[in-house]
């Protein structure tokens, strides 16, 4: 039997600390994947599969929610977190109409807070993923089942 893959997460911040201390904390539970800015962030997308973004809100050239919002055409499926120092109301209504934001979090964030959050995203990613998959299939067997009511209301 094989061990379970690790969650992959991509984790876009502008401050370089930051992102090792995420490292830092997180690389033995989570597969982690780093962005220095919202540009950095889109490549590792197209090179990655990415479980979960988290992404700090405050970055030069492109906040994080116009990051998460310009990400959701070809990535829709990752759980967004969005990650801020700053308590600003706007910026959380935006998150959730423009980025889809699962969940917000202020900095410094609590290690077993950003843990319980990330595994509950985890499992948010996987069910839609599932509830995918099964609805895809069920439409399958329904096409296979209009074709035999077909070929046997021609027979």
């Amino acid at each position: 039997m094989t061990a379970p893959e690790k969650i992959s997460i991509l984790y876009v911040d502008d401050e370089m600390h930051n992102l090792q201390a995420f490292k830092a904390t997180f690389r033995r539970d989570f597969k982690i994947h780093l962005a220095n800015s919202a540009d950095e962030g889109r490549s590792v997308l197209k090179n990655e599969s990415i479980d979960i973004i988290i992404t700090d809100q405050r970055m030069p050239n492109e906040v994080g929610v116009e990051f998460l919002a310009s990400v959701i055409p070809s990535h829709p499926d990752p759980i967004r977190i969005l990650l801020t120092g700053y308590t600003d109301i706007q910026a959380v209504i935006d998150a959730i109409n423009k980025g889809q934001v699962y969940h917000y979090l202020t900095k410094p964030w609590d290690e077993d807070y950003m843990r319980t959050v990330i595994k509950n995203a985890f499992e948010v990613y996987s069910l839609r993923k599932e509830n995918k998959k099964l609805t895809e299939d069920l439409l399958r067997a329904n096409e296979q089942l209009e074709f035999l009511l077909r070929q046997n209301l021609l027979s």
